[in-house]
């Protein structure tokens, strides 16, 4: 099918699609004046690969582009094939990268400025209308310069390019997707998506999806240390746990799911201390510790029952 501009969408926006090989994980960041930006310019596959497609964003450019990644294309070739019948691929703007770390940037010579992006080893960035090349520079910078996992570096390069001067229209939404092979296994099916996150219009896109970003972290450092509880590891449990609680020691779930841990590997006096911490940060984890069967090794002691007394 030739494409054509009733299925095209997404006139401003700039975007970052990114490989971590050595985590096996494949994503992609976005924000733009337009709403609900993350249903059309996103999509990765895990050990495939991350695709944007902007500017005059085609959406079924995605999955076609992940296709021919799958099917042995460089990032480079892949874009270049599917543009080449489309009448409108002056003004098509794409970003790719391959689970290896390969990667591209293509913008056409239609796009409206200032537009243009740079790839790298595992990245390419990528904008149209934006302030000026300074706000792709940025991304870049931020994005090899930043802590933690991909999905953090990712926002961080986001966050990086609105500083710059982003957007030259300003803000509307954001998304960032990530993937990883088998990273949540259901039995004979499993889940690849580690963070699916949109923000479909806000006044300060890149912002909120920060904070979502942040909330999913947490819920994802129990999803990993559940992995280890499931199999009954509870010294392993406490020990992923304990690392969420260092990084973020304000989240009552995570302190509250360390000290069930704890009690179940043997560890009562560091299980106490972190229900005291998790029930002075949010109450209700004092009602529930009375109910919870993981906080049996503890129910004989003064103390734990102290601490569930209001």
């Amino acid at each position: 099918m030739t494409p054509h501009a009733a299925d095209s969408a997404v006139a401003s926006t700039f975007s970052i699609v990114a490989a971590d090989p050595a985590a096996g994980q494949v994503g992609v960041a976005v924000q733009s004046k337009y709403l609900a930006v993350g249903a059309v310019v996103p999509w990765a596959r895990a050990g495939v690969g991350a695709v944007a497609t902007q500017a005059l964003g085609l959406a079924r450019y995605g999955p076609e582009l992940l296709a021919r990644l799958e099917a042995g294309s460089h990032p480079r070739d892949a874009p270049l094939a599917a543009l080449a019948d489309d009448p409108l691929a002056r003004q098509r703007q794409v970003g790719v990268v391959r689970a290896d770390g390969q990667a591209s940037t293509h913008t056409g010579d239609a796009c409206l400025d200032w537009a243009g992006g740079r790839a790298g080893e595992g990245f390419a960035a990528q904008g149209n209308i934006l302030t000026g090349p300074e706000v792709v520079d940025e991304m870049v910078r931020a994005y090899l310069a930043g802590p933690g996992g991909l999905a953090e570096r990712l926002v961080a390069s986001l966050e990086a390019g609105q500083a710059a001067g982003g957007d030259r229209r300003g803000q509307q939404s954001a998304a960032i997707l990530v993937e990883q092979a088998g990273y949540r296994d259901l039995g004979s099916e499993g889940i690849d998506k580690i963070f699916d996150l949109r923000v479909d219009d806000h006044p300060q896109p890149i912002a909120e999806l920060r904070r979502v970003l942040g909330l999913r972290l947490r819920q994802e450092v129990s999803g990993r240390a559940m992995r280890y509880y499931n199999a009954r590891d509870f010294a392993r449990a406490a020990e992923v746990m304990a690392d969420g609680a260092g990084r973020f020691p304000d989240s009552p779930d995570i302190l509250y799911n360390l000290a069930c841990f704890e009690s179940l590997a043997g560890r009562a006096a560091d299980a106490l201390t972190h229900l005291r911490q998790a029930v002075a940060l949010d109450v209700s984890y004092r009602e529930l510790a009375g109910r919870d069967t993981d906080f049996e090794p503890l129910r004989a002691s003064a103390e734990f029952q102290a601490l569930l007394s209001p």
